[in-house]
Order: C-alpha cells, then sequence, then structure tokens
C-alpha cells in the first residue's frame, strides 16, 4: 500500500514536472513569436517608410516636371505672343504702306487729271487762233485756205510736240526723283548694313617645287609619270625652264584644284609613281568634292537657308570654283543674297524667298560642258527639279532680263541685288581687249545717233558724254535722244552695272569789245 502511494505520488510529481516543462516550453513559443511578430512589425513599418519617402520623391519630382512643362508653355505661349504681334506689326505697316502708296497714286492721278485738262485748254486755245492765223494769213499773204491751214497745222504740230515733251520730261522728272530717293535709301541702308569681302580670288595655276631636281621625278622616265598625271587629272602639266616652279593649265577650276591638291602631296611625300599619282588624285578629287560639300553647308547656313536638298547645297558649293569676269560666283552669290533680304525686309517682302531666288540667280554655272544649255536655262531646270517654290523659279527665269522681263517684288529685288554686287568698285574685271572693245563699242552707238558732234565713253565705260551739234538738235531734242541712246545701249550691249547717258547741248556767244 505504502509502495501504491509512492507510485502515485511519484506519478503527482511527474505530471507537475511535466506541467512545468511545458508551461516553460509554451511561454518561449510565445514569447519568440512575439519578437518575430515584432520583426515582422518593424519590417513592415520600415517598407512603409521607405514607399512614403519614395512617395513623396515621386510627388517632389512630378511637381518639378509640372513646374517645367508649365515654364516651358509659358515660354511658347509668350513667344507665339511675340511672333503674333510682329506679325500684326508687319500687317499693319503693310497697311500702312499699301494705304500711303493709295495716296500717292491718287495724288498723282489728280496731277494727270488736271494736266490732261491743261493740255485740252492749250488744245482749244490753239484751235482759236489757228482760226484767227488761218484767216489773216490769208488775207495778207493772199495764200489760199488750203495752204494757210497746212501751215497752221505744221505750226500747231510743232507747238503740241513741244509741250508734249515738256510734259513728259516734267513727269518722268518727278516720278524719277520720288523713285531715286526711295530706291537710293533702300539700296544705301543694305549696302552699309553687308560689309562683304571686297577682293577678287585669282585662281592659283602655278605649284611651287623645292629644287629643279624635283622637276625631273615629277616628268618620270620616258615622261610615265607627267602622262600618268595629266591622265588621271585631266589637265596639262607645263614643265619650262621656269626655275622652282610648275604651271597647272585647264579650263575646269575643279579640275585645276584637284591636280594642285595632288600634286602637293605627291611633292611633300616624294614618292611620285603612276601607281601612287592615281592613289593620290582619288584621294585629292574626294577632298575637294569634301570641301564643295562643306562650302555649300556654309552658304546655306549663313543666309538661314537650311533645309534644301542635299543635291542642291552641293551644287551651291561647286559655285565655289566657278568665277565670273575674275569674281568667285559662290562669293557673289551669298553677296547679292544678303543684300536682298536686307531689301525684301525693308519694303515687307518674303525675305526667305528674296534670299533664295538670288542665291539661286547663276547656279546654272556649277555644271559643267555636258549639259546643253544657257547657264540661265541650266538654273531654272535645277530649281524646277528639285521643287522650288514658283516665285524663286520666276526670279530665276528674269535674272537675266529674260521671259518678258521681271513682274514681282521678289523679282525686281533679286535682280538688284545682283546688280549691286556685280557692279561694286573691285568686284569684277575683263581684259583689257575686252575694255577697250566695250569702250569703242559704246562711242559707236552714241555716234550713229543724228546731230551728234563727239561721243566719250568715261567713268570705266560706266558713262557715254555725248556733245550734239546745237544748230541740228534743240534742248528738248537731247531729251528724247538721251532715252533713245539709252535703250540701244541696253538692247545691243553686254557689260556690268549701269551706264549713265549724259547729252550736252552747248552755245557761245563771242564778241569784242573795241
Amino acid at each position: 500500500m505504502e509502495n501504491y502511494w509512492l507510485i502515485i505520488a511519484y506519478v503527482a510529481a511527474g505530471a507537475l514536472v511535466g506541467y512545468y516543462l511545458r508551461s516553460l516550453t509554451t511561454q518561449k513559443k510565445i514569447s519568440n513569436a512575439e519578437a518575430e511578430a515584432d520583426k515582422i512589425v518593424k519590417k513592415a513599418q520600415a517598407k512603409l517608410d521607405e514607399a512614403s519617402k519614395k512617395e513623396k520623391e515621386i510627388v517632389i519630382a512630378a511637381k518639378e516636371e509640372a513646374s517645367k512643362i508649365r515654364e516651358r508653355i509659358e515660354k511658347e505661349e509668350q513667344q507665339r505672343r511675340s511672333e503674333i504681334s510682329d506679325l500684326d506689326k508687319r500687317l499693319r505697316q503693310k497697311d500702312d504702306l499699301l494705304d500711303k502708296r493709295a495716296m500717292e497714286l491718287d495724288k498723282k492721278q489728280e496731277a494727270v487729271y488736271e494736266q490732261d485738262k491743261e493740255i485740252k485748254n492749250v488744245r482749244e486755245e490753239i484751235l482759236k487762233i489757228r482760226e484767227q492765223q488761218e484767216t489773216r494769213l490769208a488775207e495778207i499773204a493772199k495764200l489760199s485756205k488750203e495752204e494757210a491751214k497746212e501751215l497752221l497745222l505744221k505750226r500747231a504740230e510743232k507747238d503740241a510736240k513741244e509741250e508734249i515733251v515738256k510734259l513728259m520730261h516734267d513727269i518722268e522728272s518727278e516720278a524719277k526723283e520720288t523713285a531715286e530717293a526711295k530706291a537710293r535709301d533702300i539700296v544705301a541702308t543694305s549696302i552699309q548694313r553687308y560689309a562683304g569681302e571686297t577682293a577678287v580670288e585669282n585662281t592659283t595655276n602655278v605649284v611651287a617645287i623645292p629644287s629643279d631636281e624635283m622637276k625631273g621625278r615629277i616628268i618620270g622616265k620616258e615622261g610615265r609619270n607627267i602622262q600618268a598625271f595629266e591622265r588621271a587629272t585631266g589637265v596639262d602639266l607645263i614643265v619650262d625652264d621656269t626655275p622652282d616652279v610648275v604651271v597647272i593649265s585647264s579650263f575646269d577650276p575643279v579640275r585645276r584644284a584637284v591636280a594642285k591638291n595632288a600634286l602637293e602631296r605627291l611633292l611633300a611625300d616624294g614618292r611620285i609613281q603612276p601607281s601612287r599619282i592615281e592613289e593620290v588624285v582619288e584621294r585629292a578629287q574626294k577632298e575637294i568634292n569634301n570641301e564643295m560639300k562643306k562650302a555649300g553647308e556654309e552658304a546655306v547656313l549663313e543666309l538661314g537657308l537650311t533645309g534644301l536638298p542635299l543635291d542642291l547645297v552641293k551644287l551651291i558649293g561647286r559655285l565655289k570654283y566657278r568665277t565670273s569676269y575674275g569674281q568667285n560666283i559662290l562669293h557673289h552669290s551669298v553677296e547679292a543674297a544678303h543684300l536682298a533680304g536686307m531689301m525684301a525686309a525693308q519694303i515687307g517682302a518674303d525675305i526667305r524667298l528674296a534670299k533664295l531666288a538670288t542665291l539661286m540667280h547663276d547656279i546654272g554655272k556649277a555644271l559643267d560642258h555636258e549639259f546643253e544649255g544657257s547657264h540661265v536655262d541650266l538654273s531654272r531646270d535645277i530649281v524646277v527639279k528639285y521643287g522650288l517654290p514658283k516665285e524663286v523659279i520666276q526670279a530665276v527665269e528674269v535674272s537675266h532680263e529674260g521671259s518678258g522681263g521681271p513682274k514681282t517684288a521678289i523679282d525686281f529685288i533679286s535682280m538688284a541685288a545682283d546688280a549691286i554686287s556685280a557692279a561694286r568698285p573691285g568686284a569684277r574685271r575683263e581684259s583689257l581687249e575686252q575694255f577697250i572693245k566695250r569702250l569703242g563699242d559704246l562711242e559707236n552707238i552714241a555716234k550713229s545717233f543724228p546731230g551728234i558732234d563727239r561721243a566719250y565713253a568715261i567713268q570705266a565705260g560706266r558713262e557715254v558724254r555725248v556733245l550734239v551739234i546745237p544748230e541740228e538738235v534743240d534742248d528738248l531734242g537731247i531729251i528724247k535722244l538721251a532715252k533713245e541712246m539709252a535703250q540701244k545701249i541696253e538692247k545691243e550691249m553686254t557689260y556690268p552695272g549701269t551706264v549713265k547717258v549724259n547729252v550736252i547741248r552747248e552755245i557761245r556767244a563771242e564778241d569784242i569789245a573795241k
């Protein structure tokens, strides 16, 4: 019995110990669970804080982006308002100009109307005087009515011609004064604003060599080197007794440039042989082509005419190796385009069209002999091919007074800018024979009119001074003579710039006091 209770006591003690151990284990698990829960909560809180931070950053970035977009929109809006303001200002200027022109036309119309009334009054007075003189002459001279009528008609015709010529001269002088003053202002302002190069570019045909010994290497054995060079470049290489120089001869400036570049490379390298010559010439051709492309890009960039086709830009660059009367055509075209743009701005015309039309007026000169036709026709074909505006095509067609003459403001601006660039002192030159022949032709045209005593071409052919026989040409006749002479010079001669016709009638009276 004692053992029974002892066993019960052991079991109870074991149960107590087990319960205690289980309580400890459970408590430990609860503690571990609570610690793990705390970790999870802390991680969640960290992630929540990080998400909140990122959210704040996104909000700040969004606000900054919205601020930038708002600033850009405000800037664009301000720019649009400025453009609209400029456009409105230009439209107002055009309206003012049109109103001014309308007022001037009204005034001229009123003046013409008044002059027409004066002519009618003069005609009526002439008719009255004719009737009076008809009767009087018939009585005094005992002439028949028909004879008296014929005499009076001749006298009236002469008087009327003098009145008409004088009236025409007065109207023309008034119109010239107004037009010339405005034109002088526009042209002078444009010329002063553009200060381009004034020196004439000379094409170099002579290449210096380090020594005369190099001439033998250039010629090569049995002339193989020089033959290979001429065959590859298409030029004539002249090696004569002139010390330390070799002359390159060719009508094509591009070929001369390629040959000069290649020859200088060969001289610097020292290896002169047929295979090496072909290699160097090919490299020189690529370099010259790149130079022409670069020259065209610089020209259109300088004028603000970006967006032109690449092939057209290359053609513009080829003008760098073309000249007219010694003037580089690319420089001339760019200079004239600048002047055209400034003149267009002053009269309210399209500046881009004026520049583009003037730049294209000589583009046909960029093509070589393989293309048939005058450079005016070739220029027109080029601008048509590349789809340039019809105003540019029209201006190119009339650039050298073809196709019926100029019709639009762009036509006149392009022709005026071309003439200004070509006619300024030092821009162009011509040979002595051509210069003397032009002066002789100018004097011969002046002498071909009746009543001419002497004629002199002065101011390098920019003026012809004509002295008439006073007994054969009266004061009104010299006005008509100067106009007819200028028209004949325009029709029969080709010359840079303009020619002033100055007709002089002089009468001297002499006596001796005794």
